[in-house]
């Protein structure tokens, strides 16, 4: 998705591009505020509890369904990282590929 025009109604700017929409920016307004809500209670599930007055398995499950919307995280990436890594050495011990290209690989 993307935007074609922003417009400032303080300054009465319109600016016409094509502009990406944030990850953040595709959450519906319930998500955005429940993403608001947990970053203000510190990333709390006990205060969002107490906040939302519902269960700490339903704070959870609205999270977790937020998190399957965004993009992979940079954990992710290095998640992915870790494990091409472990294939390239794997290989490389098995003698499917020599020193110079696990180097490669690696880096």
């Amino acid at each position: 998705m993307s935007v074609s025009q922003m417009y400032c109604a303080g300054c009465d700017v319109t600016i016409r591009a094509t502009f990406e929409v944030s990850p953040l920016g595709r959450l519906t307004d319930d998500e955005q505020s429940f993403v608001v809500a947990f970053l203000r209670s510190g990333g709390s599930i006990k205060q969002m509890e107490s906040l939302l007055q519902v269960s700490y398995p339903t704070v959870k499950n609205r999270l977790a369904a937020i998190v399957d919307k965004l993009p992979n995280s940079p954990r992710d990436k290095l998640r992915t990282s870790a494990n091409n890594a472990t294939k390239t050495l794997t290989q490389l011990k098995n003698g499917e590929i020599s020193v110079a290209t696990a180097l490669v690989e690696l880096r």
